[in-house]
């Protein structure tokens, strides 16, 4: 297994130990494995360009490993109230709509590039600054954002649910062009 792979394998490793950290109340150590998920998911990406390790296998892990870590920490941080249950169940919903989009497309023999559409990539972002919006203050020892008058996580949990809703409709509609080739319904 090459370097970025194994850097890819211990980022999905961390995502039972940032929920369980989130869900005992240790959001302040959560936000810190957070933070490192984040620079290994940058680091294992540097690598496989620089030592032209890109690997097929990498190439499926790496999205793996970041949808888990988004899910993981959405469903965690939904569970004890820091984000609603509705955008953490929307969050949910489009990763599972996406994945069981591709195996059924991969049974009908389509051969998928795994390429994300450019609102996936602004929907990740935001997904990305929404967790840390809530993780930071306890890891950095700051009162929550709300208790000091800052708008950001609400406005991001309504940014979060706009495009997540447009990434999904957006790889229905990708999935779909991609079925019709099959014949669609018959």
């Amino acid at each position: 297994m090459s370097i970025p792979n194994i850097i890819t394998f211990f980022r999905i490793l961390a995502v039972p130990v940032a929920m369980y950290m989130i869900l005992t109340g240790d959001a302040g150590w959560a936000f810190w494995l957070f933070v490192a998920a984040g620079v290994s998911d940058g680091l294992d990406g540097a690598i496989a360009r620089m030592f032209r390790a890109r690997t097929v296998l990498g190439g499926y892990l790496d999205p793996i490993a970041d949808k888990a870590l988004i899910v993981g920490v959405y469903m965690a941080l939904g569970y004890v109230g820091q984000i609603p249950l509705w955008l953490v169940m929307l969050v949910v919903f489009r990763d599972v709509m996406i994945v069981g989009g591709v195996m059924l497309l991969y049974t009908l023999k389509e051969t998928l590039a795994m390429q994300p559409l450019y609102i996936s990539k602004i929907n990740t972002v935001v997904q990305i600054a929404l967790a840390a919006a809530v993780l930071a203050p306890p890891g950095l020892g700051m009162p929550p954002l709300e208790a000091a008058g800052q708008p950001l996580v609400p406005l991001l949990v309504y940014a979060c649910a706009a495009t997540t809703i447009a990434s999904g409709l957006g790889y229905a509609w990708r999935g779909g062009l991609l079925f019709n080739r099959h014949g669609g319904v018959s």
